[in-house]
C-alpha cells in the first residue's frame, strides 16, 4: 500500500476542502469525462489538491485522486506549479 507523504487523508477532510475549494486547472479533454484541479482547505487548514470529474447528468462526482501538495513542487500559494 502507498502511503501520503504528508500523511493519511481522510474522507472527512476530502468534503471539508471540496465544500470551499475553487477551480485551479481545468482539463476539458480528458476521457471518459473532463475534468478539474479543485484546491482547497480543510477546516484545520490543511492544503488539499483534488482531481475530480463532475459528472452532471448522472449527479455525482468522480474523484481521481488527491493530494496535500508538495510546496517544493508549487508556488506559495499552491495554485501555481513552479517551473
Amino acid at each position: 500500500m502507498e502511503s501520503e507523504s504528508f500523511g493519511l487523508i481522510r474522507v472527512n477532510e476530502v468534503l471539508e476542502a471540496l465544500d470551499i475549494g475553487e477551480i485551479i486547472e481545468e482539463y476539458p479533454d480528458d476521457q471518459p469525462y473532463p475534468s478539474c484541479l479543485i484546491f482547497g482547505h480543510t477546516q484545520t487548514a490543511r492544503p488539499l489538491h483534488i482531481v475530480c470529474a463532475p459528472v452532471l447528468s448522472e449527479q455525482r462526482l468522480i474523484i481521481i485522486t488527491l493530494y496535500q501538495p508538495d510546496p517544493a513542487r508549487w508556488e506559495a500559494d499552491l495554485k501555481r506549479r513552479k517551473r
